[in-house]
C-alpha cells in the first residue's frame, strides 16, 4: 500500500519536484498542501494510487502542471485551463497592465457626455479568457469582448467567465475577420509569435501548435492583426501586443509603418521586451 510520505518520496525521486507533487497529491486527494503534510501516514486508495501514478508519467513527459490540476493563477483569477487552450504566462499579466493604463487614460480624456461611454476593448486570441477576464475586473464599466479562432477554447472562456461572474462577448473570430463593422478603443492580443523551428517549441509540445506559432518567421500573425487594426480602430484607439523577447524592433517597425504613434515597447520582469503598443492618430 502506499503512503502519503512514500507517495511525495517517489515523485521526487522520479525527478518531480517538490511543490509540483505536493500540489497533485493534494488535488487528487481533495485536501490543501497544508493539511496534506500532516497526512504522511495516510494510505492511498487503489483508485488513487492508479491516478497518481498516471499523473506523475504525464508530469515527467513535460505535461504543464496546470492540465493536471485543471486551473492556472492569473493576475488575481483562477481559470480553468485544458490541453485546447495555451497556459497563461506571468509576463502577459504585463499586457493586462497596460491596457488598464489605456482604460484610465481614455476615460480620463474624455468630457461631458462622452465620459459616460464605456471603453470597448477587444483581447483577439483569448484563448482561457485571461487577459480579457482579468481586464474586465479591473475595469467593470468597461465594455469587453474576446475572439478566438478555436471553438473549444470559446468554451473553456466561457466557463471561466460564467464561474467568475465576469461579463464579457464571446465571439468566433480569426482576428478581425468576425469583428466587422465594429470599433474598439483598445485592442490587445497575444498572438502566436514563436517561429516555424524554433527549438522552445519542443518543451511546449503538450499546448496546441496554433496557439504558439504561426509558421515561418514568427510574425505573420502580428502582421495581420496590425494591418486590420486601422480601421477596427477608433482615432485615438490603442493596440497592445505581446510578442518574443527578440522581436520587438519587428513590432515596432509595423506599428509605426502602418501610421501608428507613440510607439513603445514595455519589459518583463525579467528585463526582456515582451509587449509593444502604438495608437492610431486621434481625429
Amino acid at each position: 500500500m502506499t503512503t502519503v510520505a512514500a507517495a511525495l518520496a517517489d515523485a521526487r525521486a522520479r525527478g518531480v519536484s517538490s511543490l509540483d507533487a505536493q500540489l497533485l497529491l493534494a488535488r487528487l486527494l481533495a485536501t490543501t498542501r497544508t493539511r496534506l503534510i500532516a497526512q504522511d501516514e495516510r494510505t492511498l486508495a487503489p483508485s488513487e494510487a492508479t491516478q497518481w501514478s498516471e499523473w506523475l508519467e504525464r508530469r515527467l513527459a513535460g505535461e504543464p502542471l496546470a492540465y493536471l490540476l485543471g486551473e492556472k493563477e492569473f493576475h488575481g483569477l483562477v481559470l480553468e485551463v485544458d490541453r485546447g487552450v495555451l497556459v497563461p504566462r506571468p509576463e502577459t499579466e504585463l499586457l493586462v497592465d497596460w491596457a488598464c493604463e489605456s482604460v484610465a487614460a481614455l476615460r480620463s480624456n474624455r468630457t461631458g457626455a462622452a465620459n459616460i461611454d464605456p471603453v470597448r476593448a477587444v483581447d483577439l486570441g483569448t484563448g482561457s479568457g485571461a487577459i480579457a477576464l482579468a481586464l474586465k475586473r479591473a475595469n467593470p464599466a468597461c465594455d469587453v469582448i474576446a475572439t478566438d479562432a478555436s471553438a473549444a477554447a470559446l468554451a473553456v472562456a466561457r466557463r471561466n467567465a460564467e464561474r467568475l461572474g465576469l461579463a464579457i462577448e464571446l465571439v468566433e473570430a480569426s482576428w478581425w475577420q468576425g469583428l466587422e463593422g465594429r470599433r474598439f478603443d483598445i485592442a490587445v492580443a497575444n498572438p502566436p509569435y514563436i517561429a516555424a523551428g524554433d527549438p522552445h517549441l519542443d518543451a511546449l509540445r503538450h499546448e496546441p501548435a496554433l496557439a504558439l506559432t504561426p509558421g515561418g518567421d514568427g510574425l505573420g500573425a502580428l502582421r495581420a492583426i496590425v494591418a486590420g487594426a486601422g480601421s477596427a480602430l477608433v482615432p485615438g484607439g490603442w493596440l497592445l501586443l505581446e510578442h518574443g523577447f527578440d522581436q520587438a524592433a519587428a513590432v515596432r517597425e509595423l506599428l509605426a509603418s502602418a501610421g501608428f504613434t507613440q510607439v513603445e515597447t514595455r519589459r518583463d520582469l525579467a528585463g526582456l521586451e515582451r509587449a509593444t503598443g502604438g495608437r492610431r492618430p486621434p481625429g
